[in-house]
């Protein structure tokens, strides 16, 4: 009953057997080799641009801090939410790929309205020489606490920032899980209502460790490609980070992936539901829960070995007391250990 994280469970069988068999004679080392051929043929093909430029890494957090930095003079400001990935969980990387420059916060949640996002934008760039100048805007899709932008919500923010002449980044460690609930095409999701650059998810979606940044307008491309290797980021043995992609992408195993991992948490969300005492803090969207147990029944579930982060208190303590908690499925779980957790939880 493991919960924890969707970086946390296997990978898929079909992404193993790709790498082992381009595990066979030599290939041409750092991303020349005939299998990326593919897969960029493959990425366009799936987002219908054909100009666009492709790219893989290792970390989501490359991906991230590299797209940023080629979008990002030093002394700019990335608009982002509080909730962000690239403020929260990456160590301050972006700032340092970016050569410094910094993140302005928008907003109060997990989602930045396009209202927000003026008010944040309007505010910078007044200072002249003295203050930070106006930078990308990073949106994250699925968002940190579990919630999908709308592709009219995007379309708002895109349209926003292009206003302001600002380039749109889009964080996809959940991209296929954010496609999946909103049923629209990648294009639809991304160039077609103004994402200049994209963080493709494959890691939380069944890879050992990939990640695919895409340029829509291949003007940054020689860019990316120099920051990539002067980061560390570009791998000598790239085969094996294009057969992981290329499995993904092969019968639309990535977006089968991202149904089963959705599909499993409507399940959950579906038993939990019949829980006495059971809150959701947000209407879960994709494959993620924010939301509260009470103690006695974190107790029941953490005995019988259930993984999963408590965000707040310990286990001691009245048993009725509401504790917070963050759940998440991924493609591979059965439907038997979710029946399981959730029989534990109602007691």
């Amino acid at each position: 009953m493991f919960f924890a994280s969707d970086n946390a469970g296997p990978a898929h069988p079909q992404v193993m057997q790709a790498l082992l068999d381009v595990n066979q004679g030599y290939a041409n080392p750092y991303g020349v080799e005939p299998l990326m051929d593919v897969v960029r043929d493959q990425v366009r093909d799936l987002f219908e641009a054909p100009e666009a430029a492709v790219y893989l890494v290792a970390t989501g957090t490359a991906a991230n801090c590299l797209a940023l930095a080629t979008l990002t003079q030093p002394w700019d400001t990335v608009f982002c939410t509080q909730f962000a990935h690239i403020h929260e969980d990456e160590c301050n990387g972006p700032e340092f790929y970016m050569s410094g420059a910094k993140l302005t916060l928008v907003g109060q949640d997990d989602k930045m309205s396009a209202a927000e996002l003026r008010a944040a934008i309007d505010y910078e760039e007044t200072r002249g020489v003295h203050g930070p100048q106006r930078g990308p805007v990073s949106i994250t899709q699925v968002t940190e606490r579990g919630r999908v932008y709308t592709l009219d919500e995007l379309r708002a923010l895109t349209e926003l920032a292009h206003g302001y002449n600002l380039p749109v980044h889009m964080d996809g460690a959940r991209f296929a899980n954010a496609l999946v609930t909103l049923g629209c095409t990648p294009a639809e999701m991304t160039w077609k209502l103004g994402v200049d650059a994209l963080s493709f998810g494959g890691t939380k979606n069944g890879a050992p460790g990939v990640e695919a940044v895409i340029f829509f307008n291949p003007e940054k491309a020689w860019e990316f490609e120099l920051r990539r290797k002067r980061g560390a980021h570009l791998f000598s043995k790239h085969r094996y980070m294009a057969a992981q992609m290329n499995a993904l992408l092969t019968g639309d195993l990535w977006l089968s992936s991202a149904r089963r991992a959705n599909a499993n948490m409507a399940r959950l969300v579906a038993g939990l539901k019949t829980v006495p005492g059971m809150e959701f803090h947000f209407e879960p969207q994709a494959n993620i829960i924010f939301g509260a147990l009470p103690r006695a029944a974190h107790q029941r579930l953490h005995a019988a070995g259930a993984v999963y982060y408590l965000l707040e208190g310990g286990l001691d303590g009245d048993p009725d007391e509401a504790l917070p908690m963050r759940l998440v499925c991924d493609w591979s779980i059965s439907e038997e250990l979710i029946d399981q957790f959730v029989a534990l939880a109602r007691g």
